[in-house]
């Protein structure tokens, strides 16, 4: 297995990128800009330079990668086109590639409540209506997918159990970006993940459970 990571030095895919190399899988991280990356990425990572805005600059950078996870995001502008581009057209350009490129796994971070229009991150350009597209998108590719929907995302870690449910089941709830990054890299070993959408949240209430029986419970 060899890993691309897309939206590599984001507050997710680094953690991500993290996790995979704790595997010791090999990691191919998409940056723009190698010296910054340089600084927040493991040194073990394999650092290629693309955007995923620019088509051509992903064939070279995915190179001999067998599964993509995709942690890209639109950042807050006045862009109004940011989230159409990044979390759409951005997507669409990595499954494309991943098509042409015979990805076998293709983990792609996407939101909770993606179905809900008038979700108040709505006001940001619409970014989970984009991300809805992203996912169809995905979904309708023919490739294996994991589609994981976070609920609010939080930077410091904590020992709340996660609770997986299948799509349009859970409306609110947070979980530490780190765990986010542990079920997209345990999507990539559970063979109960392929083709689903699963939402994520972490409870200090749950019980803890087994990626296999998280991945096992969303029908």
């Amino acid at each position: 297995m060899k890993a691309f990571v897309a939206g590599a030095t984001g507050e997710t895919g680094r953690r991500i990128v993290q996790e995979l190399v704790k595997r010791n899988i090999p990691v191919r991280a998409l940056v723009r800009n190698v010296e910054s990356a340089k600084a927040i990425l493991p040194a073990e990572a394999e650092l290629v330079v693309g955007d995923v805005l620019q088509p051509d600059s992903l064939r070279a950078a995915v190179g001999d990668s067998t599964v993509l996870l995709c942690a890209t995001g639109a950042k807050p502008s006045f862009d109004p086109t940011g989230p159409y581009k990044v979390d759409y057209e951005g997507t669409k350009n990595l499954v494309d590639i991943a098509k042409a490129n015979g990805i076998e796994h293709f983990v792609f971070v996407s939101s909770l409540c993606t179905s809900q229009l008038f979700h108040p991150l709505n006001l940001f350009w619409l970014i989970l209506v984009w991300k809805k597209q992203a996912e169809e998108y995905l979904q309708k590719s023919g490739l294996t997918y994991t589609i994981v929907r976070p609920g609010g995302l939080k930077n410091d870690d904590n020992s709340n159990p996660i609770v997986m449910s299948a799509a349009d089941t859970l409306f609110d709830g947070s979980i530490p970006r780190t765990k986010v990054a542990q079920v997209c890299v345990e999507a990539l070993f559970n063979p109960e993940s392929k083709n689903k959408v699963v939402e994520v949240v972490a409870k200090p209430e749950a019980s803890a459970k087994s990626f296999q029986e998280l991945f096992a419970s969303v029908g």
